[in-house]
């Protein structure tokens, strides 16, 4: 018993026309320059420096939470570099992000180099972090840094309103 395949079938929609998605696609369309500012104008844009104000904030409340319910002071001193080797990196991100860059090309390769520091940082944070933090606490460090992380889906809401 042998199979045989009809390999046109495999591309062919469920009228036979070959990449019926292509044909309902619109053509694409240059803006111009008015275009593109007005389309700009119209989206609201997050500053990343919002954002990383808005992790520290989170992370001095994470703070106050771990002080409040442990009452010992490794917990907060936890939460606290927790939320730093969160907000730090942001900050040389959105640093680096924000200086400008000429080409697109340029953006990009920018984009990396401060994306690949931001990382490293918070890895060389997170190795010091025992010697550095009194009474650390593990768990209570990482759950702070989860939540500092998770302000940036807040932001993304916080856009689309």
């Amino acid at each position: 018993m042998t199979d045989t395949i009809d390999h046109g079938a495999r591309h062919q929609g469920a009228n036979g026309a070959g990449h019926a998605d292509e044909a309902q696609d619109p053509p694409f369309k240059t803006l111009s320059r008015e275009e593109a500012q007005a389309l700009r104008a119209n989206l609201p844009q997050v500053s990343p420096w919002r954002v990383v104000a808005a992790q520290a904030v989170a992370g001095l409340l994470c703070t106050a939470i771990a002080w409040l319910v442990t009452q010992r002071s490794g917990a907060a001193w936890s939460a606290l570099y927790g939320a730093l080797s969160v907000a730090l990196p942001g900050a040389l991100l959105a640093r680096g992000m924000t200086r400008g860059a000429g080409s697109p090309v340029a953006a990009a390769a920018g984009f990396l180099f401060w994306e690949m520091l931001k990382i490293g940082v918070a890895i060389a944070m997170l190795v010091i972090a025992a010697k550095v933090v009194p009474g650390l606490s593990w768990p209570v460090l990482l759950l702070t840094m989860v939540v500092c992380m998770k302000v940036n889906w807040v932001a993304l809401l916080w856009r689309a309103r």
